[in-house]
């Protein structure tokens, strides 16, 4: 539904325009002129107060001691001049079309002007309520109509224009697109599958319209202002739409309209574009408002949201200098679902005063906290006893907790070449992790080397402390070997190794 026109009359275009004035050519003198801004309109006082009730009141209460014009100001009408215009040639009987970028506009002007079915059948706001009714009908125009509510406010607030729109919208984003195919968005006809023929009715000859997708209604969403946008998220979220949809949809409106989101270093090796129609640059202040906002339209079910998104946001915050609070509440999600995170999304750059490390560990410290907090997972540790062919094989049971290990293991790997990384917070880092969600250590043994070799200067205590975080007995044969010979780690720690080394033959010869 592009628009529909009103023809009330066969009269052709009367009203033209005269600089900042509006005339009516009807072959009658003006008796009266309506001020609308800057606009003045030359009318006639019969076929508009025959239509709208204050403009009659505002006549019969006009006084003037000469014979002059009518004048009346309607400095406040919603939409202005532009809007008044159409109401006028609609007073007039001039043809008038209806579209989903006027009729709020439209709509607004009629009940300001109180053009009720008292002042005669098919009066506007009768009208305009008929087209609004059938647009609601239409995704694509609902959807036009509810941008244009903010320049009319309160009135399209308090006539429910703006929460039936809204209403409207996250009805069809919840339908259940496997029972029917709602039209596409962007240009309302359902398009055929290749091959296919058309009838002049847009029906496939050949096939049925294929299903949309889930996310077909994201790209429409995401053109929304956030104030639409959070009352959709909001509405569609009470009619029980599934929260991984939800997060879909939040995904794409950040990566609209967050420009420093998609800027990220994270994104290497991947296509993370903003899209094309994102051209304006935002202020990092609003940007950074729109980020809390966002955050706060996240669902918090474990799991809905992907983790990469949820650690790019977290480091967009921390570059926008977000509230403390925002930053809490994505870092406790990312714990809660840490065993989903990359170790390239972790490793988030240190941007605060004191750029003590390359990299921030005390944020995946605080993670990995939040993490060890809500992890349930029984702790049974027969569960991760492996034997000599696990060890060789290097299969071991996938659990959170493991994969939460083999991500801090890498993680310390990475950030141990930085010569500003203290002890400490390597070792607190480390510890985190209890030893029987290591069935192999070799990845923390990988992890103490590096740091062991770019931190030459340690004392001899500081090298047994690191080499405590590691269990000699559950490295592999390949890096037992590399053990023995590695002149960095503490006399006693090689004597372990070749000590459980030469028990793991004795027992594998016996056996």
């Amino acid at each position: 539904m592009a628009s529909m026109i009103m023809k009330l009359g066969s009269k052709s275009e009367v009203f033209h325009r005269d600089g900042q004035t509006w005339l009516c050519s009807t072959g009658l003198p003006s008796d009266l002129v309506v001020e609308v801004g800057e606009m003045a309109f030359h009318l006639h006082k019969f076929p508009l107060l025959s239509r709208s009730q204050v403009i009659e009141n505002r006549i019969n209460d006009y006084s003037s001691e000469d014979d002059e014009k009518c004048v009346l100001q309607f400095h406040d009408l919603p939409g202005g001049a532009k809007t008044f215009l159409l109401v006028a040639k609609f007073c007039y009987g001039i043809r008038l079309e209806l579209t989903a970028l006027n009729i709020v506009g439209i709509r607004c002007a009629a009940e300001y002007l109180q053009m009720t079915e008292d002042r005669g059948d098919g009066n506007l706001i009768m009208l305009s309520e008929s087209f609004l009714n059938e647009m609601f009908g239409h995704w694509t125009d609902t959807i036009k109509a509810l941008e244009t509510c903010k320049e009319f406010l309160p009135y399209s607030e308090e006539l429910h224009i703006v929460s039936r729109c809204i209403d409207s919208l996250a009805m069809k984003a919840c339908a259940d697109t496997n029972l029917f195919s709602w039209p596409l968005p962007e240009n309302g006809i359902a398009q055929c599958p290749e091959g296919n023929h058309v009838l002049w009715n847009g029906i496939c000859s050949t096939a049925k319209p294929q299903p949309l997708s889930e996310d077909w209604w994201y790209e429409d969403a995401s053109l929304l202002r956030l104030s639409s946008y959070k009352r959709l998220i909001l509405a569609v979220e009470s009619r029980g739409m599934k929260p991984e949809r939800i997060a879909g949809s939040v995904v794409h409106y950040a990566k609209r309209h967050l420009p420093l989101l998609c800027r990220q270093p994270s994104f290497r090796g991947r296509n993370h574009a903003a899209p094309r129609s994102l051209v304006s640059h935002p202020s990092d202040a609003d940007q950074r408002n729109l980020l809390e906002e966002i955050v706060a339209l996240v669902p918090t079910q474990k799991g809905a949201t992907p983790t990469n998104f949820l650690l790019r946001l977290l480091r967009t915050s921390m570059v926008l200098q977000a509230r403390p609070s925002c930053q809490d509440k994505l870092e406790k999600q990312i714990g809660a679902q840490l065993d989903q995170a990359a170790l390239e999304d972790l490793l988030i750059p240190n941007i605060g005063y004191s750029m003590e490390t390359l990299y921030d560990i005390d944020c995946v410290q605080r993670i990995l906290d939040h993490f060890a907090h809500i992890d349930n997972e029984p702790l049974d540790p027969s569960n991760y006893i492996i034997d000599e062919g696990q060890l060789m094989g290097g299969s071991h049971p996938l659990t959170p907790m493991t994969m939460v290990a083999t991500l801090v293991d890498g993680y310390l790997a990475e950030v141990a070449p930085d010569v500003n990384l203290k002890l400490p917070k390597f070792q607190s880092l480390a510890a985190v992790i209890p030893d029987y969600a290591r069935p192999l250590n070799d990845g923390i043994y990988c992890a103490t080397d590096i740091y062991l070799k770019a931190h030459p200067w340690l004392t001899d205590s500081e090298r047994e402390q690191i080499c405590s975080l590691m269990n000699c007995q559950k490295l592999s044969l390949e890096a037992s070997t590399h053990a023995t010979q590695n002149e960095r780690l503490p006399l006693r720690v090689i004597v372990q190794v070749l000590f459980f080394e030469q028990l793991r033959l004795r027992t594998s010869i016996s056996g």
